[in-house]
């Protein structure tokens, strides 16, 4: 067997050979670098974009959760004179006409007519004898009475659920002291018969 001799060695061409493969391990860092950082983009692009998801679809079920309750809100504002006829007409009733079975049957369709709305979210803003509230009083005027409490209500306000749907139109006290009506005195010795009474 004939001895080989060995390989000429070369130092430049190693140390050649050295530099090469530094700056391939250097470029391979720096590309693993930049995929890594589009990985991470990509990552958080899709973290942002999923997250958005969600909120849409929070805001799209509370949307329709909200048109659901409040699809009504044109129709029961269109019927709501009626129920004030209906207020406006029992007051009108005499006194002696009170108890007639044709008012008490009127008042039956009222109170089911209430109820019905009730059921649908409605409910009525106190007004009368409260501190007045611009968020669900309206003043129409002025008038004498307690200072920014309101004395008298035109027309009832309501909400439907906690959506003012109509304000309350009343008139708030101005501070100035109500004066009480007093009755007039009967004349002294007269006496009420009881026919008389009765034509009263």
């Amino acid at each position: 067997m004939i001895p080989q001799e060995p390989a000429e060695t070369n130092p430049e061409k190693a140390q050649v050979n050295n530099e090469t493969t530094a700056e391939s391990d250097q470029d391979l860092a720096k590309e693993l670098a930049y995929y890594k950082q589009k990985a991470d983009d990509y990552l958080d692009s899709w973290k942002r974009s999923q997250a958005d998801f969600v909120n849409y679809k929070r805001r799209a079920e509370q949307e329709r959760l909200e048109m659901g309750v409040y699809a009504n809100t044109q129709l029961i504002l269109t019927i709501l004179p009626i129920l004030d006829d209906f207020e406006r007409a029992f007051d009108a009733v005499s006194h002696k006409h009170v108890k007639a079975d044709w008012v008490e049957g009127v008042k039956l369709v009222e109170r089911k007519f209430k109820t019905i709305l009730e059921t649908q979210g409605l409910s009525q803003i106190k007004a009368k004898g409260e501190v007045f509230d611009p968020n669900l009083h309206e003043a129409v005027m002025q008038t004498k009475g307690e200072d920014g409490v309101v004395v008298q209500e035109f027309e009832k306000g309501y909400k439907l659920q906690d959506k003012i749907i109509r304000h309350s139109k009343v008139a708030v006290g101005n501070g100035e002291p109500v004066e009480e009506l007093k009755k007039p005195n009967k004349e002294p010795g007269k006496t009420e018969t009881k026919a008389e009474e009765k034509n009263e």
